[in-house]
């Protein structure tokens, strides 16, 4: 093991304590959506403190709001910047863009916390709130890597950039805003909850709603009348029965342990009024998966075909066929080789703090991956150490010995990736 290595791995281990109560002081800053900056305040401080080159700035414009992977339904972005802080390399080595979200879903419904959603409670070795493990465990992942190589005068050749962005949760315009900034890289991790599974590829999602019209008449002779409901069931099924046909079609080895690749969720219905009318619409509204090599539009064709060969197929609805729109957030999907130079650093150092082999997978949820791969021309991977089922869920936690050794992991990485400069 070399000098350099031994030097990290004592560090790390000295100053764990510290990294759990960095994580505390984030979790217990509430940064859900339009709320962000006072957790990033925090992050800024942090980044000053080891001496980063910082770029802060809000969001928004023209260009952002105008360019093809926009999708997001924020009004404004004030008084909630974007960070990015560099580690500037020597040259002659590659680049990272370490990137991670401050932004945390909504707690939902607190009486199903048995803990306060953002106290920050440690027990078991485990610390529980909001953002624990989606993804603010993650982004101290990635500043203590960092500053492990700062504490012990490790230089490297390439650059770390280090990326702490707003509303990925909502379709990534924090990341996309980075991207069009001009932060570029020879490569990207991004510390998601992937159970310390590695993610080279990442499924992409958008949302859609199908309005079903039907013809309102009274309860009482409803056979005057079209039951939008009784329409809508035609489509969830057609829907039900795309999805078999989509999955059906894949073959990655990496999905071979994920139940279904590629979902359509159907996640709202609204139709009616009154118990004793017969409702004239029904609008259902839903998540559908992208799978990594797929683009959006062919995607969206394969729903828009079917909705249209089931319309043929109903009286009712060849005259009054249902309608689709795109709307809301949107994941661009991801795909990195195997066989990449970034994976192979990944799985070795990965292998050497663990002793086995990680398990690797592919995605099943959306990441900022895509936005960074396909609008930043940036191969990414992710990985983080975060719990996917916890996440966006009560009790939502973290594992903080996981937390330390993605930060071991990605050190160790950054150093072979980027290069020592010796």
């Amino acid at each position: 093991m070399k000098n350099h290595e031994i030097q990290i791995k004592q560090w790390l281990k000295e100053n764990r304590a510290r990294g759990a109560r960095l994580l505390q002081i984030l979790v217990r800053e509430n940064s859900t959506r339009g709320n962000e900056s006072s957790t990033q305040a925090i992050v800024i401080e942090k980044c000053r403190q080891l001496g980063l080159t910082l770029d802060i700035w809000e969001i928004g414009g023209d260009e952002l709001k105008n360019h093809d992977a926009y999708f997001c339904d924020r009004q404004s972005f004030e008084g909630n910047p974007n960070l990015v802080a560099v580690l500037k390399g020597t040259g002659g080595g590659k680049s990272i863009i370490l990137n991670g979200h401050i932004d945390v879903v909504p707690v939902g419904d607190e009486q199903s916390w048995n803990h306060a959603p953002f106290s920050g409670m440690i027990e078991c070795g485990k610390l529980y709130g909001r953002g624990a493990t989606d993804m603010k465990g993650g982004n101290v992942a990635l500043l203590m890597a960092i500053e492990s190589l700062i504490a012990n005068g490790i230089k490297l050749k390439g650059d770390v950039i280090f990326q702490s962005v707003i509303e990925e949760e909502s379709g990534g315009a924090g990341t996309l805003a980075a991207v069009l900034r001009g932060y570029h890289a020879d490569g990207a991790i991004i510390p998601e909850p992937t159970n310390m599974k590695i993610f080279p590829k990442q499924q992409g999602s958008m949302w859609f709603r199908i309005t079903v019209p039907g013809k309102a008449a009274h309860g009482g002779t409803r056979y005057e009348g079209v039951s939008a409901i009784e329409k809508s069931l035609l489509v969830i099924h057609r829907v039900q029965q795309l999805e078999k046909d989509r999955n059906a079609k894949v073959s990655d080895p990496l999905f071979e342990k994920i139940p279904i690749p590629i979902p359509i969720n159907i996640g709202k219905i609204t139709s009616g009024e009154w118990p004793s009318s017969v409702p004239d619409t029904a609008i259902i509204e839903g998540r559908m998966g992208v799978g990594p090599e797929e683009t959006m539009k062919s995607a969206q064709l394969e729903m828009e075909t079917s909705l249209r060969e089931l319309a043929e197929q109903d009286e009712w609805l060849r005259e009054n066929p249902p309608k689709i729109e795109w709307f809301g957030g949107r994941w661009i999907p991801g795909s990195l080789e195997s066989e990449h130079p970034l994976m192979y650093e990944l799985t070795k150092c990965f292998l050497e703090v663990k002793g086995v082999n990680p398990v690797i997978e592919a995605s099943p949820w959306g990441t900022d991956g895509g936005i960074l791969s396909n609008v930043g021309n940036t191969p990414a991977v992710i990985f983080g150490p975060g719990i996917t089922e916890t996440a966006h869920d009560a009790d939502e936690h973290i594992v903080l010995e996981d937390m330390f050794a993605a930060s071991e992991i990605i050190a160790l990485t950054l150093l072979k990736w980027c290069e020592v400069d010796d």
